[in-house]
């Protein structure tokens, strides 16, 4: 099999291949439109200096011109895609090369500082977990995968899951097509608005309202045909009696009066529709390629196959129905010409779109939503089919009945690139609850937290993970790794951090166990304060079925695993001075730590010590 690479570079240079041509013949085009306004131009010079039937000559050029405007529009879409196309695999093969950060969607958005973790592991945000997974082009799919990493699904939806992503992880093309339809889509599609819309209780009675329009519209044509032949009378093109042309002229009148009170009465509700379903109506156009793409293919997967099967409505494909709005639209597209506008109180060409609308409504617009979520969830799917792809070696995670637990064996994390990632074993659950991690600074304590905490919200997600194997039972995330004071809200860099261990405490009374994330364990503190606060929470943690790991640099703490042994157990990180520089291997073993690098860090930076 090629390497993801290779298929990449091999895709990336046929669409650069693809998107020249196109814009050669763009410019061809451009061109040969000039060619068409100067020969235009010189047929009418022709009639008007020498021979006037030349003028009709001025057809042809005419035509040609509109001709090469159509073609040309089609080109210019067509190079529009495939520099998406080309934008997209530029984007894969620089997560390959670990040169992604900054360059895709950061998901800032979905960021709340009262997450349990979403902060302390770096999931939103520039350099970002969000950032390093997402393709989708929507805001549907990018909430979609941005809830997938805030809130850890069941075993058996994350398996499901598992057997969309390898449906979809050799589909490059569908996963580009995607990516590439639903960029316009990107900006011009509010889902929210869009399903509120769709699902909207109805603002015409469409029933009497129907009848009602059908008969005042015959009425009012037939009543126009009266008016046209009083006048014809008049100027005595037609000769009828006086008594039929007095009828005709007075049934005009009367069919006006009454049709010009229906239309006040109702022109408020119409316009209310009509302004609705402009906008909504554009984001549907706007999602409709994403919607087609979808419809065309035909999954294995059980997830994916229901999925697929929300976009069909009553046995009908999305496709129709979406056929049958767009006609709605262009016929009311051209209720703003003039002459349809004067003719609007006998033929209610906005009251019959109106009630087009709503009937539209009615049968398919609690569908909207269904759609909506097909298209979020695939987009989701494919975002971490596409980290599948890229990633061939990291397994899906095992789900283990024995709860709590976690076994990871050369575990690494997903953001740091293949030559900068240090793998480590990790184990407990059982009896051992509990892993007191110490070491000097920049030892490698952090990233062990972060490792274990960004893989556990990946294999909750659904994703793969950077790891050889990977055992856990479901468990709820909390971290105390980036906390920090506020001057604003007048909070201590302590008072910050207690209150983050009240949450994960809280989070201990939920109905999963919690794997607890803890750095540099209350270092805000007096070392008498934090070594009977420690001892106490470490406890507390452990007594309510939690399992994680604290670390420190304070060795006093190290005694928190003698005191809760054998639920738990000591590791730590070293280092060694070389050449005047300190140097870590970022391996973790057991026991406590028996040396600190502070005082050598501080003569390294200049101080004198």
């Amino acid at each position: 099999m090629q390497s993801p690479r290779l298929i990449y570079s091999q895709l990336l240079e046929e669409r650069r291949h693809e998107g020249a041509a196109r814009e050669a013949r763009h410019r061809a085009l451009g061109y040969a439109k000039m060619i068409a306004i100067l020969a235009g131009l010189a047929v009418v010079g022709l009639a008007l200096f020498d021979r006037p039937l030349w003028i009709l000559w001025v057809i042809a050029p005419a035509a040609v011109f509109a001709a090469l405007v159509v073609l040309h529009e089609r080109i210019l879409q067509r190079l529009e895609l495939s520099r998406r196309a080309v934008r997209y695999f530029e984007r894969a093969l620089a997560r390959l090369d670990g040169n992604w950060a900054g360059t895709g969607e950061t998901g800032q958005s979905y960021l709340d500082p009262a997450h349990p973790y979403a902060q302390d592991l770096d999931l939103f945000g520039k350099g970002s977990l969000f950032e390093f997974l997402s393709t989708a082009r929507t805001h549907i799919g990018e909430e979609t995968l941005a809830r997938w990493l805030l809130h850890p699904a069941p075993p058996e939806t994350v398996r499901a899951r598992h057997e969309a992503i390898d449906e979809l992880r050799p589909r490059v093309d569908l996963r580009e097509d995607l990516a590439v339809l639903a960029e316009e889509a990107r900006t011009g599609v509010n889902p929210t608005s869009l399903a509120a819309w769709g699902e909207a209780p109805p603002q015409l009675n469409s029933g009497g309202l129907k009848l009602a329009a059908a008969v005042l519209t015959g009425l009012g044509i037939v009543g126009l045909a009266f008016f046209i032949t009083f006048g014809l009378d008049r100027v005595s093109i037609i000769r009828i009696s006086e008594r039929t042309s007095v009828l005709l002229r007075d049934f005009f009148l009367v069919v006006l009066l009454g049709n010009s009170l229906f239309w006040y009465r109702t022109r408020e509700r119409v316009e209310a529709v009509l302004q609705a379903v402009e906008e909504s109506a554009h984001e549907l156009r706007l999602l409709s390629q994403v919607l087609l793409r979808i419809e065309r293919e035909q999954f294995r997967s059980p997830l994916l196959s229901r999925l697929r099967a929300l976009l069909d409505v009553g046995g009908e494909p999305v496709s129709k129905r979406l056929a049958r709005l767009n006609r709605v639209m262009e016929h009311l597209d051209s209720r703003d010409h003039v002459i349809v506008r004067a003719m609007e109180p006998f033929v209610f060409w906005a009251l019959h779109g109106a009630i087009g609308v709503e009937q539209w409504r009615r049968h398919s617009g609690p569908s909207v939503r269904r759609w909506l979520v097909a298209v979020g969830e695939i987009e989701a799917l494919c975002s971490l089919a596409s980290h599948a792809f890229d990633h061939p070696d990291d397994p899906f995670p095992e789900f283990s009945e024995t709860s709590p637990c976690l076994q990871a064996e050369a575990i690494g994390h997903p953001l740091l690139p293949e030559n900068q990632m240090v793998r480590n074993d990790v184990q407990f659950g059982g009896d051992l609850r509990l892993l007191v991690v110490s070491g000097s600074n920049m030892s490698g304590k952090s990233t062990l937290l972060r490792t274990l905490g960004v893989n556990a919200v990946l294999a909750q997600a659904g994703a793969p993970v950077r790891a050889k194997r990977l055992v856990l039972s479901p468990l709820a995330v909390g971290a105390s790794i980036q906390v920090v004071d506020s001057l604003h809200s007048g909070v201590s860099r302590f008072y910050a951090e207690i209150l983050r261990i009240r949450q994960i405490l809280d989070q201990t009374s939920g109905p999963l166990p919690v794997l607890f994330l803890i750095d540099e364990f209350l270092h805000g503190t007096n070392s008498h304060d934090r070594r009977i606060g420690a001892e106490a929470l470490a406890r507390g943690l452990v007594d309510r079925g939690g399992l994680g790991l604290i670390t420190t640099h304070d060795l006093a703490l190290a005694h928190i695993a003698d005191v809760l042994a054998p639920r738990a157990a000591n590791v730590h990180f070293e280092d060694h001075l070389e050449d005047g520089h300190m140097r870590f291997d970022y391996r973790m073993r057991p026991g406590v730590v028996r040396k600190s690098n502070a005082l050598e860090l501080m003569r390294s930076v200049g101080l004198e010590i």
